[in-house]
């Protein structure tokens, strides 16, 4: 089932490529998850109780095979903060290969005004 376009706004630009409902709702709750992991790393880094080695988290890797292959990822641990936190956004087909970094806040607004088309 093809979807209707998600347009992703990138540090330089943007990108639109069919997308489905259940993806986005998919890369959604990717997105909580990422942001959990980048509140905790955050407060640990604050926490003068932390003291030590950090605890290290999972980076998210997020992939949809579609019309197109769209890969996110992020790694938690480098951020200071969420609102600071840049995702790599890779977009491919068999023609053409676009590799950039987003503001993670503003792919996680792109997403909800997405799904608002939705419901």
């Amino acid at each position: 089932m093809s979807g209707t376009q998600l347009t992703l706004n990138l540090l330089e630009g943007s990108v639109s490529f069919s997308f489905t409902p259940d993806a986005a709702r998919e890369l959604k709750a990717a997105f909580a998850e990422l942001m959990t992991n980048l509140k905790t790393v955050a407060a640990a880094k604050t926490d003068p109780k932390s003291a030590g080695k950090p605890q290290r988290l999972k980076s998210m890797e997020y992939r949809y095979v579609g019309e197109v292959f769209l890969e996110m990822e992020c790694n938690p641990n480098i951020w200071p903060t969420p609102f600071a936190a840049k995702v790599l956004v890779t977009v491919r087909d068999d023609r053409i290969r676009l590799m950039a970094e987003a503001e993670l806040t503003r792919a996680i607004e792109d997403v909800n005004q997405y799904l608002e088309h939705f419901g």
